[in-house]
């Protein structure tokens, strides 16, 4: 019988790194998780000195990764770690999920899941294998007002979806930043350790899963058109796409990182028979919706939001914002439930279950293989989803 934290193990996230303490303040918030281990850096030095900061006995801090799995998996089971959350550069997705899985550890990952769709297919197959539990950390489908639109896209009081605008404008490389010795962004542009793409497959990846999580609907087919502003860039800083969905619905979506001043501007707007929604997170505690035949209404999550979805995935009182920790906070809850009653038994419910995890992994690498293929290629229109051109 599990009646206790999970215990969590890290994959980088040292104290040099902006995405770990992100990671660490959203497994911890709400008493589910503790950190008991990790391989925080490659160097051994910064590994050891953020063990330190984070207050984690010297033996449980190791020099690489391979050397933690081996050495969590030899200790008891009532002291080695539940899970790893790995939190590295997209080149080292793969080669840690699949050993910690091989040695019967749950992992939860930053996305995109890997660095090529065959990776993640493989991830997949030993995920099937282990039976093991694996979330990927989309963070904005962890946002109640979320939950709310996506509920309510369910019930159908929308009717059916004819219309998706989805945007990520980020302005933060608006200028060669890779050249300055600055880490986030020397990675980001390097298709050596980021993948094929830059922004679409930093923020463009967020932008469709968001779109596709909310409406329930799969793009079938993307007519794209991706730009490098940035002189001498070596990835995509900017496109959009035209999207068509499963249900013959239409789309638009855009990502870029070179939009001057924008900050996470995270924005989508649906449209059925009915009526639709809109919402930005920038104001996350908002969800606008327009109707045909009625004034635009304002539901406010924590006061007028009508779904349990979003109960489940509220912790404060109306007027107080449930922002971008709360929303990954959400992911690692709803992860750790679901592996405590797998070990207990017990039933998993549709509460639980809701995290993103490794189809969502698949869909995004298929995606920016996708809208990279088809976005330098002028003499093609319509590429159907998953599909790669010459």
């Amino acid at each position: 019988m599990m009646n206790r934290k999970l215990r969590m193990g890290m994959v980088g996230g040292g104290t040099d790194a902006f995405i770990g303490a992100i990671h660490r303040l959203a497994a911890l918030m709400d008493n589910q998780i503790e950190l008991v281990c990790g391989c925080f850096s490659v160097n051994p030095e910064i590994s050891k000195e953020s063990g330190k900061q984070y207050f984690l006995p010297e033996n449980r801090v190791y020099e690489s990764y391979d050397e933690m799995f081996e050495k969590e998996a030899q200790l008891p089971e009532g002291e080695r770690m539940d899970f790893v959350s790995i939190v590295t550069p997209n080149f080292v997705h793969f080669d840690p999920a699949m050993k910690a899985l091989d040695k019967g550890f749950n992992v939860v990952l930053d996305k995109p899941i890997t660095f090529t769709l065959d990776e993640a297919l493989r991830l997949k197959e030993k995920l099937d294998e282990t039976g093991l539990t694996f979330a990927l950390t989309h963070t904005y489908s962890g946002y109640p007002a979320v939950k709310q639109a996506k509920q309510m896209v369910t019930e159908g009081r929308f009717g059916k979806i004819r219309k998706i605008f989805v945007e990520y404008p980020q302005g933060w490389l608006s200028s060669k930043l890779e050249d300055t010795g600055n880490a986030q962004a020397s990675w980001r542009t390097d298709p050596k350790r980021s993948g094929k793409a830059g922004c679409m497959g930093d923020i463009g990846t967020h932008a469709h899963h968001l779109a596709e999580y909310i409406t329930g609907l799969k793009v079938t087919e993307l007519c794209a058109d991706l730009n490098v502003f940035v002189p001498n860039r070596l990835l995509d800083d900017d496109g959009a796409a035209f999207l068509r969905f499963d249900n013959g619905a239409q789309g638009v979506l855009m990502a870029t990182q070179i939009a001057a001043g924008e900050e996470n501007g995270v924005k989508i707007r649906a449209y059925g028979e009915k009526g639709g929604f809109e919402w930005l997170q920038h104001e996350p505690n908002t969800l606008l919706l327009k109707w045909v035949d009625q004034p635009m209404q304002v539901m406010r999550v924590g006061t007028s939001m009508d779904t349990a979805i979003a109960a489940h995935n509220t912790r404060t009182p109306g007027g107080h914002p449930e922002g971008y920790l709360e929303a990954f906070a959400n992911i690692y809850r709803n992860f750790a439930l679901t592996v405590r009653a797998k070990a207990n038994g017990d039933e998993l419910t549709a509460e639980m279950l809701d995290f993103p995890g490794v189809e969502d992994g698949i869909r995004g690498m298929q995606f920016i293989d996708t809208v990279v293929s088809a976005g330098y290629n002028d003499e093609v229109k319509w590429v159907k989803f998953g599909e790669m051109i010459d």
